[in-house]
């Protein structure tokens, strides 16, 4: 048994992998890598890409760059043109990030699913509940992004960011074994609500990226002047940034999740179940009517 594997085998014990990722000082911990992930020292930054490649499943060969000063700079690495093509269906919403597709289906209500069993509200993942209105009854997607994906997110579609919001919270893991443990994870979390108004049909659909252990921050490059949705303040802030599908968004300091929320005039896309892993630009929402394009 190679050591990877072997180290892979005791992280995947439940009790084993919660005491590790959740039974330690997660505020510090999670300062702690966002300053250490930047170090640029050729030793340093040679040994923690090894480690992180050890651990997870890294693939840097559609990255744009061949070479990386730091361990973050790999983090939040940008792809090479072309390497996520966009579809380019009317009607659709695609992917925002790669990821594995988590709790997924209609929204009972303003009640959706964190893992099997585990329901929580829209009105408090949002901290508005007069927002959650909007999403009444619709549909959501859970995309849970693995510490060695690509960590940046984009527009679903053609769209106008109306507003954003950011809620401050803790940093747990969330991970499966995490998410069966703690009641109501991403509502507990530090996470930022966007929402946009789309270019066809002026329905509204939120994104909510929700921070974890050892996720440095969130950075919004459609934002004016500094990047980080915490140096907005409390409260939902105007925006009205215009972004075409596919187009970046922001991106996460390390892996993560983000929350899809769409109106009933949308559904699910076909063929999508809890489990599969999906890439920026691939379909993950249709609107009610339309077709999907010729391929």
């Amino acid at each position: 048994m190679t050591l990877r594997r072997a180290l892979l085998r005791i992280a995947a014990q439940e009790d084993v992998n919660f005491l590790l990722t959740n039974r330690i000082p997660r505020r510090l911990a999670t300062r702690f890598m966002g300053w250490f992930s930047r170090i640029e020292q050729p030793l340093v930054r040679d040994l923690s890409i090894a480690v992180w490649r050890l651990f997870c499943d890294v693939d840097l060969r559609d990255a744009r760059e061949t070479s990386f000063a730091s361990l973050h700079a790999a983090f939040v690495r940008e792809l090479r043109p072309g390497a996520r093509p966009i579809r380019p269906d009317p009607g659709l919403l695609v992917s925002p990030c790669d990821a594995i597709l988590g709790a997924c289906g209609p929204i009972d209500g303003t009640r959706v699913f964190q893992i099997k069993g585990s329901p929580y509200d829209v009105g408090t993942l949002l901290g508005d509940p007069r927002l959650a209105e909007e999403c009444r009854d619709g549909t959501f997607a859970t995309l849970r992004l693995t510490a060695g994906m690509y960590h940046r997110f984009h527009a679903p579609d053609d769209a106008r960011v109306e507003d954003v919001s950011s809620l401050a919270g803790d940093t747990w893991n969330v991970n499966p074994i995490a998410l069966k443990r703690i009641e109501g994870l991403f509502c507990r979390n530090e996470r930022a609500v966007i929402r946009l108004r789309l270019a066809e049909g002026g329905h509204r659909v939120v994104l909510v990226p929700v921070a974890a252990i050892l996720v440095a921050g969130l950075r919004f490059g459609f934002l004016d002047g500094d990047p980080d949705p915490r140096s907005l303040g409390p409260g939902r802030h105007a925006c009205g940034a215009t972004l075409r599908r596919g187009e970046e968004m922001g991106w996460f300091q390390h892996g993560s999740t983000i929350v899809v929320l769409a109106p009933p005039a949308f559904r699910l896309a076909d063929g999508l179940a809890e489990g599969r892993t999906i890439r920026v630009g691939e379909p993950l929402m249709r609107r009610v009517g339309a077709s999907a394009a010729p391929t």
